[in-house]
């Protein structure tokens, strides 16, 4: 299971407005005075910041440390769990895209799937989603974080990388939703920025489906 950044139409509103949507007031109530712009105005979608570490630079360049990157984004994200043999989408939520992706473990794992076995980057990991795993009957490959202020342990390192070969399958169904599909939310709300992207969830399985019916005439 993962989660990826949808973008939105970016918001223009000032710092009380920005509260304001921010506390839940529906934009009615925001721009009681001028119903025609309230319309317009998206106040679900959420503002994140995407971090992310570069590669070391090649030797001989002038900065041979890592630098952090740190990108911020605008809009919705989009929560999906796959199955590993055939890669469908078997569960699937959308939520702004403030919203701390271990809080959509139960609305997006499948409890009819054959397997028990769960993927997912160390975003993942916490005391509480490690005891409502095992207490579904769960067994747990997500990844384990880095200790803050050391270098993480050799043994760790390689443990993760070894569940990344697994985990990394989910990347291909957000890079053919954003690439090929062109996925992104230009409505106003939630509740259509959600159907938004539950149907190219489903587009995605169908194209998924027509992929293994063409592989097995062929074979």
């Amino acid at each position: 299971m993962d989660a990826t950044l949808v973008s939105a139409p970016r918001q223009r509103m000032t710092k009380e407005e920005k509260a304001r949507a921010k506390a839940g007031e529906a934009a009615s109530d925001i721009w009681p005075d001028d119903l025609s712009k309230a319309a317009q105005k998206d106040t679900d979608a959420r503002w994140t910041v995407k971090y992310s570490k570069a590669k070391t630079t090649k030797e001989g360049e002038e900065d041979t440390g890592l630098v952090d990157i740190s990108v911020p984004h605008f809009g919705y994200k989009n929560h999906v769990s796959i199955d590993r043999k055939w890669r469908f989408i078997r569960g699937e939520t959308g939520t702004n895209a403030a919203r701390y992706d271990g809080h959509e473990r139960s609305s997006v794992l499948d409890e009819t799937n054959s397997s028990k076995s769960v993927w997912a980057d160390a975003r993942y990991r916490s005391a509480r989603n490690e005891a409502w795993l095992k207490a579904q009957g769960y067994r747990s490959h997500i990844h384990r974080k880095k200790p803050r202020g050391k270098p993480m342990a050799r043994h760790i390192r390689r443990g993760n990388a070894t569940r990344s070969a697994i985990r990394a399958c989910v990347e291909h169904v957000f890079g053919y939703e954003k690439g090929p599909m062109a996925l992104t939310i230009r409505s106003i709300g939630q509740t259509r920025a959600k159907a938004r992207m539950t149907m190219a969830n489903l587009s995605y399985n169908f194209r998924r489906l027509i992929f293994h019916e063409r592989r097995q005439a062929t074979a």
